[in-house]
């Protein structure tokens, strides 16, 4: 897909290289084109990439701004609005119900079903899953990451961490590794994280969510509010239940 943006602050052949480069190192950005004279950027993506990611990489660069034209804005609403619900979240439901399914199974014996091994298993399974998603480009999560996480945004080095720690969670849980740290450290950090998405959500922006990292264009919804609820509610019932 291909976007045209306004962008001001351009004076000289020098800014436009300086832009370019870095729109460039956006993982969904494979072309990026700017013109001083109007001046204008147009922008080819392999995924819609948001305006904030877009923003944040130019100001890199220097004191540049970029604005949606009149025509990028109705493209994207066109775009999302020809995406059902179900065509939206289909991967994060299929993952869901993956991880669900492997929950269950290990956790029903013929001696019943452990509701504890269950939540074990799906948190494992979760993070496990999710950190895969964002290991595959660590740069493009970090870079939207930072657009709604109340760290992230202080610090992008936390979108470099936060993969790499769902990792470290999905393997405590796999292996029932000091069951009360991983636990605490779970509600710690899903709390954290779930201040930006309703930030997000309530303020009604219109931004990528990087659950599944830049993999797939998932919008920031309520869907994602109730996912990071999950492990939230999960996490504090089995650290209760251990305390």
């Amino acid at each position: 897909m291909t976007h045209t943006y306004n962008i001001s602050g351009i004076t000289c052949g020098n800014c436009i290289a300086k832009v370019k480069s870095e729109l460039l190192k956006i993982g969904d950005i494979t072309e990026a084109n700017i013109q001083q004279e109007t001046p204008q950027a147009t922008i080819s993506m392999q995924q819609h990439v948001p305006l904030q990611a877009l923003q944040a990489a130019i100001s890199k660069a220097g004191n540049y701004t970029i604005t949606e034209t009149a025509h990028s804005r109705h493209t994207s609403a066109s775009e999302e609005h020809d995406r059902s619900w179900l065509e939206t979240y289909k991967p994060i439901l299929l993952l869901f119900f993956y991880i669900s399914l492997a929950a269950i199974l290990a956790a029903t014996s013929t001696q019943g079903f452990d509701s504890m091994k269950a939540m074990r298993i799906f948190m494992s399974g979760f993070f496990l899953s999710f950190s895969f998603f964002k290991l595959l480009d660590v740069k493009g999560f970090a870079e939207s990451y930072s657009t709604y996480d109340v760290l992230a945004k202080r610090n992008r080095t936390w979108g470099y961490i936060y993969p790499f720690l769902e990792l470290a969670l999905g393997i405590g849980y796999a292996v029932n590794f000091k069951p009360v740290l991983i636990n605490a450290g779970t509600f710690i950090v899903m709390t954290i994280s779930i201040i930006g998405v309703l930030e997000s959500v309530f303020n009604k922006r219109k931004i990528r969510c990087a659950c599944l990292g830049a993999v797939f264009n998932l919008p920031m919804s309520t869907v994602t509010i109730i996912e990071d609820a999950l492990m939230i509610a999960m996490s504090g019932i089995m650290l209760l239940a251990l305390l």
